[in-house]
């Protein structure tokens, strides 16, 4: 980040959120990392004396304060580019309104989940690349929140080969998922769920979508798997992470693996969540699906990965307020306690895409991104936002 922080920060008076326990302590952050984790008040008096009058002192007054939340999966930027289908907005626009957003749900760390593919994306190569154009240069020059791009490669759309690959190799990308949205498997198992979704998403009719599934299934039988399988190995490389989608059977899952996928995310079904998370994936449930208690695909239900202890991330899918809802949602039904709540969304999406040297967790050394949590008519509310140690918004809920 390029805007400058504050040299000293104490935060006292809350509850820290450590990986595996609460803690009632000073948190010392210089020069945007956390320097010390205090209990004893002479150590805190001589940290107070040593970042002198110009230090930032925030009174956490009893809240929560929780690491930043690390959403490894979200596609909401394409509403805010496409919010009906037909009107599209400014790209630049879009994102900075779209960012300005994720501090008060907590996220400050956003792969903005952008979709490669006919049919299931943004209309147009263009607006694809328009947009990951627009976040690269804006997190080069100016960021609030830590923006990172996740795109998602229709694995059927050929033509998208290239702009995956040139990415990859010019590191403009820093997570790569492989879908198939073809039509009678994974999301779209039942017949017509894939016509009904593309004429909903993309405002098309049925003739329109009947040329759309025409074309996809074509485009599926010439899918050369050695090429994606290419494609993987250039992006390990790169220090690029992978991940499968809607994996619906161990075959798929085994499939994946043979990508060197890291992550599944949104397992259709129980045997294959656990087949992942016992092959040593991490397995990627959607906080959506846990706030409104299931799948609006009526799949597998996400409270039920994590009570067999399959699920180790939830991502905000396409809805941001939703993770951190969810977050303290496991912790109050007493399925998780708060501290294991909180890793799903912070440490082990940091250790699924490689960043966990820095973020996830708080910890000296590691990069000042915190959030501070209270209370407001029994719903999470984030009353500070801290990131690289400068705070980016506030709220008081009291």
């Amino acid at each position: 980040m390029t805007a400058q922080t504050q040299n000293c920060v104490l935060i006292r008076n809350g509850i820290v959120v450590l990986e595996d326990q609460l803690v009632a302590s000073t948190i010392v952050v210089k020069d945007g990392i956390i320097d010390a984790l205090l209990t004893d008040e002479e150590a805190i008096r001589q940290y107070e004396h040593s970042c002198g009058d110009e230090a930032n002192r925030i009174d956490a007054a009893g809240r929560y304060i929780l690491p930043g939340l690390i959403d490894i999966h979200n596609d909401a930027i394409e509403k805010e580019v496409q919010p009906r289908p037909n009107t599209l907005f400014p790209l630049e626009m879009s994102f900075l309104e779209f960012e300005r957003k994720m501090p008060l749900h907590g996220i400050t760390t956003m792969y903005h989940s952008l979709s490669l593919g006919v049919g299931l994306s943004l209309r147009g190569d263009h607006l694809l690349t328009g947009m990951v154009e627009c976040i690269d240069q804006y997190r080069r020059e100016r960021s609030v929140i830590r923006n990172r791009i996740h795109l998602r490669y229709e694995v059927s759309y050929l033509a998208g080969y290239p702009i995956v690959e040139q990415y990859i190799k010019d590191r403009k990308i820093d997570y790569l998922s492989f879908m198939d949205h073809s039509p009678g498997q994974g999301q779209y198992r039942a017949p017509g769920s894939f016509e009904r979704y593309v004429m909903k998403n993309q405002g098309v009719g049925i003739e329109e979508v009947q040329v759309i599934v025409e074309e996809l299934l074509l485009c599926r039988n010439q899918i050369d798997w050695e090429n994606l399988r290419e494609l993987s190995r250039l992006a390990g490389q790169q220090g690029i992470r992978l991940a499968s989608h809607d994996d619906d059977s161990v075959e798929q899952v085994e499939r994946s693996r043979g990508f060197g996928v890291s992550v599944t995310e949104f397992p259709i079904n129980m045997e294959t969540a656990q087949y992942a998370a016992r092959s040593g994936l991490f397995v990627c449930v959607g906080a959506p699906n846990l706030v409104r208690g299931g799948s609006h695909d009526h799949n597998l239900r996400a409270l039920d990965v994590i009570k067999e202890g399959e699920a180790t991330i939830i991502c905000s899918d396409y809805h941001p307020s939703s993770l951190l809802k969810a977050i303290f949602m496991l912790a109050e039904q007493e399925v998780l306690d708060l501290p294991a709540a909180v890793r799903l969304g912070t440490l082990y999406p940091a250790q699924a895409l490689g960043i966990a040297d820095q973020y996830g967790a708080i910890a000296p050394g590691k990069a000042a991104d915190l959030i501070l949590v209270d209370q407001y008519q029994g719903h999470p509310w984030v009353t500070h936002t801290i990131v690289g140690g400068k705070t980016v918004y506030t709220a008081d809920a009291r």
